[in-house]
């Protein structure tokens, strides 16, 4: 339901995972809570996102093969995370997220299951486990949003195929395999037929709601069921305040202010700043640039408009971002479209990375946060930022590279565009992308050595769980290596991006805000990445950010609900 009113009891600005959980959270406990979105649709990064939540001694846990305890994980977190965030947010995160978890699955329908295979980022580390700890949301119909379903926000291009049917890897997988294996042949025909159903029903895109999408349709789902209400296209401009509590806000409509009061309490959620070209000039590694694969409506609104009112930001942070490598393909209308290289191409056996010396600098198969890493890392030596991502014919049939997809599909106009390049042997591919042919033919014969050898003793390149979970199983001997041989070769150019910052808000473990004098303001708490990463900016495993937003979220709209904060009132 949409609202016009202007009298709530807590207002939340924002529909991520981390605003969406704390409107929940409120609502049920009987209070009147209104949604406050800067854009035309709910669900925010959370919607774009890869969905996973990272919640460790989860009640899951056991039930999938990967018990968990807290000696175990605290070990995790101090080898990864350490110092970079304070240790009593970490242990609040870490206590919170199970009973989270349980919260929504009993009063929601926001249903998460267990990875049984899953190794966190740095699985060679003591403390990490195979599985159990990320989650991911159950395909979510969303026919049962009824006509709020046109106001989900759309997931992205690039995790949709034939136009609009959202697949996740599994289904992925199906679709490459429907001409070798008669189960993927089902499977396959059961979500194009589902799509095409839906599409002959009069919906812009399918129904079958998978990753974050699929995660944010749940969330709004059970925020409308409890009665919560949404106001669109209504950006935030201030804070408003009373003898230093937050009455409220002011959201611009239509070209003029509005504003709203809040009884109790107020949430901000609005995104994180990675759009922010001051942030990511004062606060980034350089070089930098909207390589962002957050929305390009997240500039950091919360963070200011709480600055404003006199929060404070958090410090000790390891990265002010979560790094992705990204690539660009510059449309002909002058838009870019930016793909993230996350878990399908990189670590499989074949692909290789190398700087502008034509030399490997990383492990390809390293997480997307590492790889970025590295990146940086190479480049205060030889340029690096641009990296290039090489594979051959072979490779691009089977796997595909970034927005060029595999098994014989159109990509000329891929390298047309400038985004894919394509030459018949390495050397060419050398010219074209600026790098020392000899170098570069160097650099691949010791890397089809170590695939024949099958341990990469320069990087390491599937040596860890995590690395060969995402290659490929039936490759021997080593899943993620695989030589360069056959022609035509192809390169893409991946950037130093991200997908969305670390840095925000300092809070205390109830969400709260926190002041300059040490103290929380009144009525007025902080979710998901306007929040002070409790990652400190490290990333340990998959869904690092989703699992602390609605822990924190949820927190929050505990905290209110219990407290009930009312004008003047702590």
């Amino acid at each position: 339901m949409s609202s016009n009113d202007s009298d709530h009891d807590v207002i939340v600005v924002g529909t991520g995972a981390g605003g969406m959980a704390a409107a929940v959270v409120a609502a049920h406990a009987g209070l009147k809570v209104l949604m406050v979105e800067k854009t035309d649709r709910i669900g925010g990064s959370t919607a774009i996102s890869g969905g996973a939540v990272w919640a460790p001694l989860n009640a899951q846990t056991e039930k999938v093969g990967h018990p968990d305890s807290w000696e175990k994980v605290w070990r995790y977190m101090e080898t990864t995370v350490g110092s970079a965030a304070p240790a009593s947010m970490q242990k609040a995160f870490l206590q919170a997220a199970p009973v989270m978890l349980k919260w929504f699955d009993d009063q929601t329908d926001v249903k998460l299951l267990a990875r049984s295979y899953s190794p966190d980022y740095y699985s060679d580390r003591d403390g990490a486990a195979l599985g159990g700890r990320s989650l991911d949301p159950l395909m979510f119909d969303g026919r049962q949003l009824g006509s709020h379903f046109s106001k989900l926000r759309d997931p992205l291009a690039e995790f949709m195929v034939l136009g609009g049917m959202m697949v996740n890897m599994t289904d992925a997988k199906h679709l490459l395999a429907v001409t070798r294996s008669f189960k993927s042949w089902k499977e396959g025909v059961k979500l194009v037929l589902r799509y095409l159903f839906d599409r002959l029903s009069g919906y812009h895109r399918g129904t079958r709601l998978v990753l974050g999408n699929a995660l944010a349709a749940r969330l709004f789902k059970s925020a409308l069921d409890k009665g919560v209400a949404y106001r669109l296209n209504s950006p935030i401009t201030r804070l408003n305040m009373q003898d230093g509590v937050v009455t409220g806000v002011t959201v611009m409509s239509s070209g003029k202010e509005v504003e709203l009061f809040a009884r109790c309490a107020v949430v901000l959620a609005t995104g994180g700043q990675p759009w922010s070209e001051s942030f990511r000039r004062n606060n980034y590694p350089q070089p930098t640039g909207p390589w962002s694969m957050s929305p390009s409506d997240n500039r950091g609104d919360g963070i200011s408009v709480a600055i404003q009112a006199g929060a404070v930001m958090g410090s000790a942070s390891a990265f002010a971002a979560f790094w992705a490598p990204v690539s660009i393909l510059k449309r002909a209308d002058g838009s870019e479209l930016r793909y993230p290289h996350l878990v399908w191409d990189r670590a499989k056996p074949g692909l290789m990375a190398v700087n502008g010396a034509a030399q490997r600098f990383v492990n390809e198969a390293t997480s997307y946060h590492e790889f970025v890493i590295g990146m940086y890392r190479s480049h205060q030596t030889v340029p690096t930022v641009p990296a290039f991502l090489i594979c051959d014919s072979l490779f691009m049939e089977k796997w595909g590279m970034g927005l060029a997809m595999p098994g014989g599909r159109p990509r000329n106009h891929l390298v047309k565009a400038g985004y894919l390049y394509q030459a018949k042997n390495l050397p060419e591919l050398a010219l074209q992308l600026a790098l020392d042919p000899e170098v570069l033919e160097r650099t691949a014969a010791r890397f089809d050595g170590w695939a024949e050898k099958g341990h990469d003793d320069d990087f390491g390149k599937g040596s860890t769980d995590y690395n060969r979970y995402l290659g490929d199983s039936d490759h021997k001997p080593n899943p993620c290596l695989g030589q360069l041989r056959t022609g035509p070769f192809y390169a893409v150019k991946v950037y130093a991006g991200d997908i969305g910052t670390a840095v925000g808000i300092a809070c205390n473990e109830n969400a709260q805000a926190m002041g300059s004098d040490g103290l929380p303001i009144r009525g007025l708490y902080v979710a998901g990445n306007d929040m002070q990463s409790v990652m400190g900016g490290q990333y340990p495993a998959p869904g690092i950010t989703l699992g602390p937003a609605m822990t924190f979220g949820w927190l929050a709209g505990s905290h209110i609900a219990e407290h009930q904060f009312s004008k003047g009132k702590a």
